[in-house]
């Protein structure tokens, strides 16, 4: 099958730091080649694929200094997308609803994944205009705030079978991983981490829209000894953060779309302890791969039952569930749903 693969510009393909969406359009991507599928990757020109590759700009637009209109750059990726849109079998968008009004305009075999929060006053309208848009949601939790658009499946995130690798033994400390902000709780991190008495480990970058809560709210908070900021860190230094811990802390107080770190946890044997929000009831099964809490005083006896966990059950579940083969898997059958429809409505 031709498949093309839209990829926002703002990280590249996979991310060099935290990138959520550019990388698990990355895995699918390159899993996609490993099943045999001709695949164009649209993504900016730093990116490294086995794909071929079409650079909508020079590199990743958070780390370019001199970017000063990041939406120019995706104008331009729209125009080399829909350009070459004949040569393929199906187009898969992961740039929210940038596109809609080519593709209706234009109505080539497609569908967009949206991998971020749905929960904004501000979108029901444009999802109401555009409920002709097929879309694919990366959780059934994702889809609550738009129950009318036109869902054609849920695909749960996966992983390289190998990316990770499984770590028998935990270390002696708690993790945390992601941004710093004000929905993802690194507070209560700190708080669990306090309460259990084991030190705590936060690896997270700090955006500029956050630089402030970061100062006046979290800051302080690191002084504690039990505490260690780490900074943000890559992909290499993540299977290593991750697989030594004893659990990871996902204290999130938003409706989280997926949490990809959730399942990078699981496929290191480590397990998870997570806020009842979002997907999380979804990804985490209950003392297997982590435990689901609601309040400070559940984690805090999760956390502590979670450091004994089988981490080999945690990483079997991984297995069974969220590796990037499946995921392309469920990709290529709603890829082929999508081709034929158009065949059957071109023949009609």
């Amino acid at each position: 099958m031709r498949i093309a693969q839209v990829a926002p510009l703002y990280e590249s393909v996979p991310p060099k730091f935290y990138g959520g969406t550019e990388r698990v359009v990355s895995y699918l991507t390159e899993e996609l080649v490993r099943l045999g599928h001709q695949v164009t990757l649209f993504a900016s020109g730093d990116s490294k694929t086995a794909a071929e590759l079409v650079p909508a700009c020079q590199r990743a637009l958070r780390l370019d200094k001199g970017c000063r209109d990041q939406m120019a750059h995706h104008m331009l990726l729209l125009d080399q997308v829909f350009a070459r849109a004949p040569e393929f079998d199906v187009i898969h968008f992961s740039i929210d609803y940038m596109h809609f009004p080519l593709s209706r305009r234009f109505p080539f075999p497609q569908l967009t994944t949206l991998h971020g929060r749905l929960d904004i006053p501000d979108l029901v309208p444009l999802y109401r205009e555009f409920r002709d848009m097929p879309l694919v949601s990366v959780s059934d939790a994702q889809r609550a705030p738009l129950p009318f658009a036109n869902w054609l499946a849920t695909v749960h995130h996966g992983l390289p079978a190998d990316l990770y690798h499984f770590q028998p033994k935990p270390g002696g400390y708690l993790a945390f991983l992601g941004r710093v902000s004000p929905e993802k709780r690194v507070d209560r991190a700190i708080e669990i981490a306090k309460r259990v008495g084991i030190p705590l480990r936060i690896a997270a970058k700090v955006d500029r829209v956050d630089q402030e809560y970061f100062e006046q709210t979290i800051k302080p908070l690191l002084c504690d000894p039990l505490v260690e900021d780490v900074g943000e860190i890559g992909e290499k230094e993540k299977d290593e953060f991750l697989g030594n811990a004893a659990a990871l802390l996902f204290p999130i107080d938003w409706p989280e779309p997926f949490g990809l770190v959730l399942i990078e946890s699981m496929a290191c044997g480590t397990p998870v302890v997570a806020y009842r929000n979002g997907s999380v009831p979804e990804i985490v099964e209950e003392g297997r791969s982590g435990f689901v809490v609601t309040n400070m005083k559940d984690a805090v006896m999760a956390t502590r039952r979670a450091v004994e966990l089988d981490r080999a059950g945690c990483r079997a579940a991984f297995e069974e569930r969220f590796t990037a083969r499946r995921m392309a898997e469920d990709y290529v059958k709603i890829y082929e749903r999508v081709r034929l429809h158009r065949l059957d409505g071109a023949a009609g």
